[in-house]
Parts: C-alpha cells; structure tokens; sequence
C-alpha cells in the first residue's frame, strides 16, 4: 500500500519544499537590508503584468521545457543525462548550418529543417556517451559532463574558423536569411491598437515545445518504447527476463534526450539570435536538471516548473534593474529551489508519508 496518495506525492510535495524554498529566500533579502515583500511584487509586476514580461518569461521557459524533457527521458531509464548543454550547442550547429545553406522559401519550412538538423546533431552528440555506457559500462554521468566540454571546444572552433563572416569580430555565424526568421509574438499577437510583447524574443517555438510535451506524455507512457524505457529504469534485470535488450533501450533513450536538448537551439538562434553565437545555450541545459526534478519527470510537472524556472529568470531581472539586489540572488533562490525539491525531498516527504499513515490507520479503526 503506498504510504502518500499520488495527489500528495505530485502536488503537496513540491508546494511545500517551494514554500520552505521561499522563505529562506526571505530570510536572505532581509539579510542584504531589502524587503522581500516589496522584492516580490516587483518581480510579479515586472513579468505578470506587462506583456513583454510574459515574453520574457515564455522565452527562458521554451528553453527550460525542452531541456527539462532532455533529462526526463533519459531518467525513465535510469540515465542521468548532464550532457544537454552540450547537446544544446551540437544542436545549434545542425541549425545553423540547415539555416545558413538550405534556400528555404518560408519560415514554416525552415522551422521544420531546422527542427530536424537540431534533433540530429544533438542526438549525434548523445549516441557517443550512450554507446560508452551501454556497451563499455563508462558512466553516463562522467561521459555527458565530459562532451560538455568538449562540445563547448567544439563550437568555438567552428564559429571562429569556419562559419564566422570574413572581417567581422564576434564569434558568430552570419545572420540568417530572412526566410528563416521565425514568428516572434510580437509579430503573431500584436496590433497597432495594442503593442503586446513589445520588444520580448518569445517566438513560435513555444508552442513546438509544448507540442513536445505532449509527444514526450504519449511516447513513455502510451508506447511499447516508453514501456521498454520505463522497465529498464525500473529494474534492468526484471527488464532483461522481459526480453528487453538494455543496450538498445540505453541507446534509444539517449538519442531522445539528445535530439530534445538539441531543440532548445530553435529557439535561442532560429528564434531569437537568427544567427549562431558562441553563449547560445545561456545555461538552460543544467536548469533544465532542476526543472526535470522538480516536475517529477512528467511532462505537465515540466511545464509546470520551466514557467517557475522563466519567472525567476525574468524576475531576477527586473530586481537588478530596479533595486540593490544582485541578479546573482536569483541563482541563490534557483540553488534553493533545486535543494529543497530533489537534495532534501525526503525532509518534506517523510513527515508527509507518518502524516498520511496516521490518518490511514485512524480510519480504519
């Protein structure tokens, strides 16, 4: 019998280790001599209540939902994949290099290229550390932390010596053709009436992201992969006895998270760049771990957490716009977000599963 109705364990959960995250967060704007109260409301002020906040927003939350999905498949089968940044950056080379040389006549087609070139190149980034684990036992964890690195190496050289435009300064690649410019919603929502997301990068690839939560839903929980991904993180023996080969299973889902983290380059250099730069994953592939963890590795908890994840981002700005508090404070505020719902989940779940106990034994008196 479980000790915590699934509601709890989903929702009471991370409400409460949010909470307990706030409140030491208070503590800490008191103790750099601001109000929190006042903190608060201008960071609700500055992203919910002005369009171009919501872009903002939406923006960094595109970027967190697809890296965040990234680490979710791979975990369903008992893989920690730390490697999307990485893949994130091979993923904007397949962009960019879709973007730069195929002539594509409208952007709705160029969004589909380049959709493929990110999954591809990102996926390709993955299969390496995939093959290491699963053939030679290198640890997946070491291996993606490592092609960080290297792709992060790898980029740097090809912007500054391959794709970087003859006399130009910056290591980046040349703007993309116009054809390729994606929608932003600014273009999609704005009149001459009402100026909405003025200014804000969000663009289509917001809703490709939510369409990726949906496929990500149907795929581990309503496909024959998605039961063989799940078996195999569950118990890799029992999985074996099922029939299910761990080596393709460990292969496949890598390449999925690859091909997911590579997707967040649609919207950091189609979307919003329209060329590629040398920061273009702007961290999100190591955000997208806590975003992963505290959305329980559900797709709809991954929503859920990426637009927490983008309000913080955006509102973290508009403090150190506006006030004496760093920006640096809103990583303090991300660190303690991140403990209190993956390192100290047992403080909040344990007194919660007695609780539940209790009340169980109580009626069954």
């Amino acid at each position: 019998m479980d000790r915590m109705p699934g509601w709890a364990d989903a929702v009471l959960v991370p409400l409460i280790s949010l909470l307990l995250a706030a409140i030491l967060s208070a503590l800490v704007i008191l103790a750099i001599g601001e109000n929190p109260i006042d903190a608060l409301q201008l960071m609700v002020e500055g992203t919910l209540m002005r369009s171009a906040g919501w872009g903002y927003m939406l923006y960094y939350a595109t970027n967190f939902m697809f890296t965040g999905l990234a680490v979710a498949v791979a975990f369903h089968a008992r893989l920690f994949n730390i490697g999307g940044e990485g893949q994130a950056m091979i993923g904007g080379l397949g962009v960019a290099l879709v973007c730069l040389y195929i002539p594509f006549p409208h952007w709705t087609l160029a969004l589909l290229g380049a959709t493929a070139g990110a999954i591809v190149f990102g996926a390709a980034w993955a299969l390496i550390p995939a093959y290491l684990q699963a053939k030679r036992g290198s640890h997946i964890v070491i291996t993606t932390i490592m092609f960080n690195f290297i792709a992060a190496a790898l980029l740097n050289y090809v912007l500054v010596n391959l794709l970087k435009p003859v006399g130009a300064m910056d290591p980046a690649s040349a703007t993309f053709p116009a054809t390729t410019h994606l929608p932003s919603f600014q273009d999609m929502f704005a009149t001459a009436d009402t100026p909405l997301f003025r200014g804000s990068p969000a663009n289509v690839s917001f809703f490709l992201a939510l369409a990726a939560c949906v496929v990500v839903w149907l795929l581990i929980w309503r496909t024959r992969l998605g039961y063989e991904i799940r078996s195999q993180g569950f118990s890799e023996s029992a999985a074996k006895y099922a029939g299910i080969s761990p080596v393709r299973v460990i292969v496949i889902a890598m390449l999925i998270s690859g091909g997911l983290a590579g997707m967040m380059a649609i919207n950091t250099t189609q979307g919003e760049a329209e060329r590629l730069i040398l920061n273009m994953t702007e961290g999100a592939g190591f955000i997208g771990i806590a975003v992963a963890l505290m959305g329980r590795n559900h797709p709809f908890g991954i929503f859920l957490a990426a637009m927490l994840f983008g309000f913080l981002y955006q509102g973290g700005a508009e403090l150190a716009l506006w006030t004496n508090i760093p920006r640096e404070l809103i990583t303090v505020i991300q660190a303690l977000v991140i403990l209190f719902t993956g390192a100290l989940d047992n403080m909040v779940r344990m007194p919660l599963e007695r609780v539940f106990l209790g009340l169980r034994r109580r009626d069954a008196r």
